[in-house]
C-alpha cells in the first residue's frame, strides 16, 4: 500500500481562531524547569542538531536539519526525557516538594523512611519508554516493572532487564498490555507511568509530555544559533505524546510563525490519520496486531491529550508503509557526499523516509505543493532513536531488508 497524506480538516489558525487548545503547559517557562531537572544528571548533554545541506540540495529544499536522539543519556533514544520527569514529579508530590528546582540528588532514595520509599513504578512499552523509565528508576533508587506487547523484540526486553527492572513480554497487543498494566497498578498500588492519556488518567501523561520539552527547547536554541527558522517539522506519532508536546511548544514559542507540522505514522497503527479521516473531530482507535517495522509507533489508541493538540495544530497526517522508514534509515546512514551520517532506527527515520517520498515520488507532486515543500522550505526532522536493536538495523541498512520496489 502506498503512502497516504491527508490535510487536516480541523486545523486552526494561530492568532485568528479563538477556540484553539491552550498550550500553556508547554510554554518556554515550563521547558526551562524541565531542562534544569534533566541537567542535574551528570549524563546530561544536549543532543546534536545535524545540518544536511547535501540532502537539502538534492531534494530541492532550502535546508534539512536532523535532531539526533541516539546520543541521549547513553540510552539510544529520547524517551527517557518524559519518563524521568514524570517520575520526578510523582516523587515530588509524595515528598511535598515544589515543582521548581527539582534535582536528581534531591529525589534520590537513600533508604530513609519517607512517603516515597514504597513506590513501585509500572508501565507498558514497545521498548524505548520502558528502557528510559527503568533507567530513571534505577538512577533515583526505586523498583520498576515493565510489560511489553506480543511480538516485541527480545533485545529490547534485555536492554530493560540490564537496568535492573522487571520486564516481561506478554501475549497481548500494545493497547491491551497497557490495560493489563493499569489493572495491576490499581490492584497492587503501583504508580503507572504511561505515555498516553485517557479519561481519568491525565496528570502523569502531561508530565511525560513536558519531559520532552527539553528536546524541543534544545532544538530551537540550536536552530537560532545556526540562524535557521524551521518552516516544516515532521513528527512521528505512536500514542502522539511526543508529537503533541513538540508541536505545542513550537506554537507556544513561535505563534503564527510555528512550522507546518506533518504527523507520520505506520499503516498498521495509523490512529491519528484515521481520526482525521473520520471527520467528526473525535479520536479513533485502530485495532489488530499493530505489527510494523516501526515498533516504537505500534500504538492503536491515540492519547486524548495528544489528539486535542494535534487536531488543532497539525497541517497534515501521513500514513506510511514500512519500507518508507527503511528508506529513511539507509538515506541517513549513507548520506549525500559531504553530509554527516546518522544512525537512525526504524521509528527514528520515519520522518526522513516520508520527506524523501514527498519530494521525489511523482505521485506526491500535488501534496508537496499543498504543503509548501519547495526551495524556500527549512525542514526539521527528529531521529527519535538510534540502532536500538542492532541486528534489525544491520538487516535493513546492510542487507536491504524492507527495500522499496517503487524506487528500484
Amino acid at each position: 500500500m502506498p503512502a497516504m497524506l491527508l490535510l487536516n480538516p480541523f486545523r486552526k489558525v494561530v492568532g485568528q481562531d479563538a477556540d484553539t487548545v491552550d498550550v500553556a503547559d508547554f510554554s518556554p517557562a515550563v521547558a526551562q524547569r524541565v531542562r534544569a531537572f534533566h541537567a542535574s544528571f551528570s549524563q546530561y548533554c544536549p543532543t546534536p542538531l545535524v545540518a544536511l545541506p547535501g540532502l537539502a540540495g538534492q531534494l530541492g529544499l532550502k535546508s534539512v536539519c536532523v535532531k539526533d536522539e541516539s546520543k541521549r543519556f547513553g540510552l539510544n533514544a529520547f524517551k527517557v526525557l518524559g519518563g524521568s520527569y514524570a517520575v520526578a514529579r510523582c516523587l515530588a508530590e509524595r515528598l511535598n516538594l515544589p515543582e521548581q528546582g527539582l534535582t536528581k540528588s534531591q529525589l534520590h532514595n537513600t533508604g530513609a523512611s519517607t512517603a516515597a520509599d514504597k513506590i513501585n513504578f509500572i508501565s507498558t512499552t514497545d521498548g524505548n519508554h520502558g528502557r528510559g523509565l527503568a533507567w530513571a528508576a534505577r538512577e533515583l533508587g526505586y523498583p520498576c516493572i515493565i510489560y511489553m506487547p506480543k511480538g516485541s523484540e527480545p533485545a529490547r526486553r534485555d536492554n530493560i532487564l540490564a537496568l535492573g527492572a522487571q520486564c516481561t513480554i506478554t501475549d497481548l497487543n500494545y493497547d491491551d498490555t497497557v490495560r493489563m498494566s493499569w489493572n495491576m497498578a490499581q490492584e497492587k498500588g503501583y504508580v503507572m507511568v504511561q505515555d498516553t492519556a485517557w479519561e481519568g488518567y491525565e496528570q502523569i501523561p502531561v508530565w511525560i509530555m513536558q519531559g520532552y520539552l527539553t528536546l524541543a527547547a534544545e532544538i530551537l536554541e540550536q536552530m537560532q544559533t545556526a540562524s535557521i527558522r524551521p518552516t516544516h517539522c515532521f513528527l512521528q506519532a505512536g500514542v502522539g505524546s511526543f508529537a503533541a508536546a513538540v508541536a505545542a511548544f513550537l506554537v507556544a514559542v513561535m505563534g503564527s510563525d510555528a512550522p507546518r507540522i506533518i504527523i507520520v505514522e505506520p499503516h498498521a497503527a495509523n490512529c491519528f490519520y484515521q481520526s482525521a479521516l473520520a471527520g467528526d473531530g473525535k479520536a479513533h482507535a485502530v485495532d489488530g496486531s499493530l505489527q510494523t517495522l516501526m515498533a516504537g509507533l505500534a500504538c492503536g489508541e491515540p492519547s486524548t491529550l495528544a489528539w486535542s493538540i494535534l487536531k488543532d495544530y497539525t497541517m497534515a497526517f501521513m500514513s506510511c508503509p514500512d519500507y518508507m522508514a527503511a528508506n529513511g534509515m539507509r538515506m541517513l546512514a549513507a548520506p549525500v557526499q559531504g553530509d554527516q551520517p546518522i544512525v537512525s532506527g526504524e521509528s527514528g527515520a520515519a520522518g526522513a523516509g516520508a520527506l524523501h517520498w514527498l519530494m521525489c515520488h511523482p505521485a506526491a507532486a500535488d501534496q508537496r505543493e499543498e504543503l509548501g515543500l519547495n526551495a524556500e522550505a527549512s525542514v526539521l526532522l527528529i531521529s527519535t532513536e538510534g540502532d536500538t536493536v542492532p541486528h534489525i538495523y544491520r538487516s535493513i541498512v546492510w542487507q536491504g531488508a524492507h527495500a522499496d520496489e517503487e524506487y528500484a
